[in-house]
């Protein structure tokens, strides 16, 4: 953290800021940004790094350091590394190491909501005994705040989408399509937004061996153990050699046993090395349960915003089918008009026509008789009532009329 401390200090030099400074954009000075660092004790502090420092002192590649930018959109995502936790959780992004959260600054109302919650907790916290590492406290805000924030989004937009359905369903119009339409739009963003934190959450509970990577503090106590033992045993080694010396030996025996004895002690200290390294993922793979218990809550939290998305999905497309069989319902009733107008004028086509027959020039003792015409036109009548009646049996019978 000296590092971090000091290239904060020498950077606010050279360019002679202070206070909270904003983000620079992508490519201007040296590339460095603002973060914010938040240690054990829930002291937070501002400071100016670049890419490469963060990336050394987290001992983190660049791909996952681009998961952090602003100016690029991920989807969510939590990495476990060798000395560090990657976070990207939609706008929190940040670093969890064992002793500090390294997180990006920005105005953001999450950012800044995560910041002053993980401090209070700590700070609050700070006395009293905790089964819970610092790195899953840090990250058990950024999932509960993440999935609080989901649940929030969810609810609100089901609060909107109830009253657009039900007014649509009542009345079918272009306004409240277009309505619906957005509302469905904002709903699939949504969707896979929640999708994705919650595939993410089943993916580490999957992975036995994603989970033991997250355990920093354990295996940081396990490295310092293992420094420390190897030191122990330089000091051995470089008293057990000075004595050697001292005795006044021969000057090729004592080389060549020196040189012996630092083979010998090579080769224990990679044996030992490699030892511990076992002993500590084979004691993470059977201590996960801690971890996995703490991601099973938030799965089951972020499941169930999923169904109530879900859910609201399938009312929409409900409301869909239901105006699908209203339409249906009037194009059927519109054809039914159609088919009756047609038969009618059929009908009167036939009046019409004896009308342009008895129009014609030429004699017929019908016109000697005025009161003939009439069973002309009583006849005609009949006709054309007889035939609009089988009609409309024919329609039914074939059920496109109703009965």
């Amino acid at each position: 953290m000296a590092e971090l401390q000091h290239h904060s200090s020498s950077h606010q030099r050279v360019n002679g800021s202070s206070g909270l400074p904003g983000l620079k954009k992508r490519g201007h000075g040296t590339g460095s940004r603002s973060w914010i660092k938040i240690d054990r004790n829930g002291n937070s502090k501002i400071l100016e790094l670049d890419k490469a420092t963060v990336m050394r002192h987290c001992s983190l590649p660049a791909r996952d350091l681009r998961l952090l930018d602003p100016m690029f959109i991920y989807p969510s995502t939590i990495l476990g590394r060798e000395q560090a936790i990657v976070v990207n959780l939609e706008q929190i992004r940040c670093i969890i190491t064992a002793e500090e959260v390294v997180l990006m600054n920005s105005l953001d109302e999450s950012v800044l909501h995560y910041k002053s919650e993980l401090c209070k907790r700590l700070e609050t916290n700070k006395d009293q005994s905790d089964d819970l590492p610092f790195e899953f406290k840090a990250l058990e805000l950024a999932l509960e705040l993440t999935c609080m924030s989901l649940d929030a989004q969810v609810k609100e937009l089901e609060i909107e989408v109830h009253p657009v359905l039900d007014e649509l369903a009542s009345s079918i119009s272009t306004h409240n399509l277009e309505r619906v339409r957005r509302l469905k739009g904002q709903l699939l963003a949504l969707t896979q937004r929640v999708q994705k934190v919650c595939d993410e959450i089943e993916h580490l509970m999957d992975d036995d061996g994603d989970m033991a990577e997250m355990y920093l503090t354990e295996k940081k106590e396990r490295r310092e153990c293992l420094i420390t033992s190897e030191q122990q045993y330089d000091r051995i080694s470089t008293s057990a050699n000075n004595r050697l010396i001292s005795k006044s030996a021969p000057v090729s025996p004592v080389g060549s046993g020196i040189g012996a004895h630092r083979l010998k002690r090579a080769s224990s200290s990679i044996s030992s090395s490699r030892h511990g390294s076992f002993l500590s993922s084979s004691s993470s793979r059977e201590n996960i349960d801690q971890l996995e218990m703490l991601l099973e809550a938030y799965f089951v939290v972020i499941d169930n915003t999923l169904n109530t998305v879900l859910s609201l999905k399938e009312y929409i497309d409900d409301t869909e089918d239901l105006i699908n069989i209203k339409l249906g319902t009037v194009q059927n009733q519109l054809i039914q008009y159609e088919l009756l107008l047609t038969a009618a004028t059929f009908v009167a086509t036939i009046f019409a026509m004896v009308t342009a027959v008895f129009g014609m020039n030429f004699e017929d003792s019908i016109f000697n008789d005025p009161s003939t015409f009439n069973w002309v036109l009583i006849v005609t009548g009949a006709f054309c009532g007889a035939l609009y009646s089988l009609f409309l049996i024919y329609f039914k019978q074939k059920k496109v009329l109703p009965l």
